[in-house]
């Protein structure tokens, strides 16, 4: 990839919660963005969990806010989503879990405060949001290299340069 100095601060933000099995896929794609790639300065990668209000800074510190969740947006389980624009504050209005509420509530205390970023949401349709577990369900556990590949698609044409890391088993 080109090194490119990029001059907004972006954000890529998974929300969710990680003891409800597909409710914590936007967890899980950060830890796995972290896991495998290096990101510039100017670039925060965040598990911002269920924090909701307590993302407030985050958010209106961000020009670009890329959000990775699961996203009930009548499909089948599995299939993914890009919402952006007019389509977020209505999918999140569905209320599909209680942290997509408290992040209605946190974009609009920043446009309160005038410092509302680009929005984008990426994410999966899923399977189970309601059994207690930590384990993803396997139609959504496959999904996060493809919603991962989806994040990196973003920031390429955000000019975002980033690189893989290295793997620390040498063959």
């Amino acid at each position: 990839m080109m090194e490119k100095k990029n001059k907004q601060r972006i954000t890529v933000l998974g929300v969710g919660n990680i003891l409800f099995t597909d409710e914590g896929f936007g967890v899980r794609v950060i830890e796995a963005l972290l896991e495998h790639y290096v990101f510039p300065e100017d670039v925060s990668v965040v598990d911002g969990g269920v924090l909701g209000l307590r993302l407030l800074g985050v958010i209106s510190e961000s020009d670009r806010l890329i959000v990775v969740d699961a996203i009930r947006n009548g499909g089948k389980p599995g299939d993914l989503h890009r919402l952006n624009g007019e389509d977020i504050p209505a999918r999140i209005r569905a209320k599909n879990s209680l942290h997509q509420v408290d992040f209605l509530e946190t974009l609009a205390a920043a446009r309160a405060m005038d410092r509302v970023p680009e929005v984008v949401i990426l994410g999966v349709e899923p399977k189970d949001m309601e059994t207690f577990g930590i384990e993803l369900t396997p139609t959504v556990q496959r999904k996060i290299e493809p919603v991962m590949m989806r994040v990196l698609g973003e920031l390429d044409c955000l000019g975002v340069s980033y690189r893989k890391r290295r793997s620390s088993v040498c063959v």
